[in-house]
């Protein structure tokens, strides 16, 4: 698993005109093949009648899967530019569709490059972009006694606090980055003077906007 990435916040759509052309960006994230040819599908039944519905994606932790079509334009001038949009962004698991509506000026292959790629960084800035870190989520046992003080050193630490669950005695689970699992150990030991109960627990993605 990747130690961290980036990829799109969320679905989201953003519309742009170009020499009275509609270009509308759908962008979403895609896990898998299956994801994005569906969702690339779906956007090509609502918009049946587009002149165009041009599309791009980007999968894997090594981007093994990629794939642009030009659904009509001419070749190169739309899927491409899209997705090298994707790979400048850094971007992950993303897929995006651009439906164009024709609006009678051609642009010629150097406009449609530029307009294409717009349409797509635009919506990137529009819905967003996320870093995806790779966390440990450490369980931390400890007394009643110590909850106040270990409470309120973590939420003044650069770690991330996930839950307190208050049982017979008190377990905090924090987000901690798998490269500072022994560090985070240490502190906590050094914190309660060696009165926790540490326990690694699994792996999650926690997400930052950026």
């Amino acid at each position: 698993m990747l130690s961290h990435y980036y990829t799109v916040k969320e679905y989201g759509e953003h519309e742009i005109s170009i020499q009275k052309s509609r270009f509308i960006a759908y962008i979403n994230r895609a896990t898998t093949v299956e994801e994005a040819e569906t969702f690339i599908q779906d956007i090509k039944k609502k918009h049946w009648n587009a002149t165009h519905n041009c599309s791009a994606y980007l999968i894997g932790e090594n981007d093994q899967f990629q794939k642009a079509n030009d659904d009509g334009e001419p070749s190169g001038t739309a899927g491409v530019p899209m997705l090298e949009v994707l790979k400048k962004k850094g971007l992950k698991d993303t897929v995006v569709v651009v439906t164009r509506y024709f609006g009678g000026v051609k642009l010629g292959a150097g406009g449609l490059v530029r307009a294409y790629g717009k349409a797509v960084s635009e919506g990137l800035t529009s819905i967003g972009i996320v870093e995806r870190k790779l966390m440990r989520i450490m369980h931390t046992t400890i007394d009643y006694t110590l909850l106040g003080k270990v409470e309120n050193e973590l939420r003044n630490s650069h770690y991330s606090l996930k839950e307190i669950h208050y049982l017979e005695n008190i377990t905090i689970d924090t987000y901690v980055l798998e490269s500072e699992t022994n560090q985070f150990k240490e502190w906590m030991v050094n914190l309660t003077n060696g009165k926790a109960d540490i326990i690694k627990g699994s792996t999650t993605y926690l997400e930052t906007e950026l």
